[in-house]
């Protein structure tokens, strides 16, 4: 594909990367590569690459990401369907890399939606810990929500408001926050080449006002020894190197991380090289420890930091008013065993008319936009209750459940569950999962050798 790049944008990386640019303009015309991250939340890699019928190659961002070598209709195929995997650009799954979350630690996404960088934290937090996903736009918030129910997630809240009042509520909350920070997006020209016809420098300045602001929301969230990771998919200095820099001089208790050592990319510009970018001075903050990655490196454009926090923060949060004996909740864990073997994770919380599942250890939600927090559990339906999606989706496997229908990929009746029609499970009986090579879906009521879908009616398939 041929790519008219805006003059006024060719000249400024003419600047800025000097003679490497006829390496960075060449680039431009390499095919575009998907790409795609298994969820192990859901699937182990060898499991998926084994099961996988699509010609992939791994990517060097994470561990579980993959280049697409062949067309393929995600939302076609059961094991998306399962959340088995994430459609995810390969690039963009070297921020998590980089911030490098721990089982038990507590994560703040501020700039979440679509859901790509949520769901790979939340594989790597292993089931403990927690995921605070925040997107201010509400439409884009519910795609959050339902992606992170796809992928099997239980120990996460969904937010939707602005960086200002997560600041405010959840102050010195958090281990680790990461800021997929709203930018120019130069670095997508090749995936969206419609930004090209959006691009401009008063863009880049809104863009960097924007930054400026998120940031000095998200410093307010982290803990004594946090850790902030800051990305965007721009090139411009004025929302990478600069914005850093600015940071930093106005939060002398952060310091940069050196990533030279990461195995991907290549380092940040230096102070020398994007000062003619600024009508600001700052002192000669180390911006090399940064880290780039151009079309040419295997990806799309990203730029990547990582910043500690030294200094000490006000704690300002308050905690969740859990309520444990309330009559749905008990009668969650009846209907629960009828379900599952293995023992619920999760405190049972009656929100509305639903029976939520949600995490130990959870903040005050009050005044922070939130849609959801854990999985719902059950909808309360008078005076039963009834097993809800989520809480299969978050089942780790199909072993944990008390009646599976499990199904080969290419068994019709695969298709026909997911078009949302009825089908035989013979051996079955009750709340039954089904499950895709052991991989639940989602799920159905069982009488006399008939599944009773209760796939969600939004997720279904239209066509074959």
């Amino acid at each position: 594909m041929k790519y008219d790049l805006p003059p006024e944008f060719a000249e400024r990386m003419k600047r800025l990367l000097g003679a490497d640019y006829p390496n960075f303009l060449s680039a431009y015309h390499l095919p575009y590569r998907r790409g795609l991250r298994v969820n192990t939340l859901k699937c182990s890699i060898d499991k998926f690459t084994q099961l996988f019928p699509y010609a992939i190659t791994q990517s060097p961002f994470c561990a579980g990401g993959y280049y697409l070598e062949e067309e393929l209709r995600a939302g076609a195929d059961p094991l998306h369907h399962a959340g088995a995997y994430y459609m995810q650009e390969p690039s963009a799954t070297a921020a998590v890399t980089i911030l490098d979350p721990k089982p038990g630690e507590r994560v703040l996404d501020l700039c979440a939606a679509p859901g790509g960088k949520s769901t790979q934290i939340v594989a790597a937090l292993k089931g403990s810990g927690l995921l605070w996903a925040n997107e201010i736009i509400r439409s884009r918030a519910q795609i959050l929500a339902q992606n992170i129910e796809r992928c099997g997630v239980r120990n996460a809240v969904v937010s939707c408001t602005d960086a200002a009042a997560i600041g405010k509520g959840l102050s010195g909350f958090f281990d680790a926050v990461l800021i997929d920070a709203p930018c120019s997006g130069e670095g997508m020209f090749r995936k969206e080449p419609a930004a090209l016809s959006e691009w401009s420098e008063d863009n880049i300045g809104m863009c960097a006002r924007r930054q400026t602001e998120i940031l000095e929301a998200a410093a307010d969230t982290l803990m004594e020894g946090g850790r902030l990771l800051y990305s965007t998919c721009t090139f411009a200095p004025e929302e990478n190197e600069l914005q850093i820099a600015r940071f930093l001089n106005a939060h002398p208790d952060f310091e940069l991380v050196d990533l030279s050592g990461t195995s991907f990319g290549r380092p940040g510009f230096s102070w020398a090289q994007v000062k003619e970018f600024s009508d600001q001075a700052y002192p000669c903050y180390p911006l090399q420890y940064t880290r780039r990655i151009l079309p040419g490196d295997g990806g799309e454009g990203h730029f990547i930091a990582l910043l500690k926090r030294n200094g000490t923060n006000a704690v300002l949060y308050g905690g969740y008013p859990y309520i444990t004996n309330d009559t749905n909740s008990i009668r969650f864990y009846s209907l629960y065993k009828e379900c599952f073997r293995s023992p619920e994770s999760g405190i049972p919380q009656t929100i509305g008319d639903i029976v939520r599942v949600v995490p130990e250890g959870l903040p005050s939600l009050r005044g922070l936009g939130v849609i959801s927090a854990g999985a719902a559990g059950a909808e309360i339906c008078k005076n039963r209750l009834e097993p809800c999606h989520a809480i299969f989706m978050a089942a780790a496997n199909a072993e944990d459940c008390v009646s599976v229908l499990d199904m080969n990929a290419d068994d019709p009746r695969l298709l026909s569950f997911l078009k949302g029609e009825t089908i035989d499970a013979p051996g079955c009986s009750g709340w039954t999962a089904v499950a895709v090579y052991g991989i639940i879906t989602g799920f159905g009521k069982v009488s006399g050798g008939i599944l009773k879908n209760r796939y969600p009616k939004g997720l279904r398939l239209r066509n074959g």
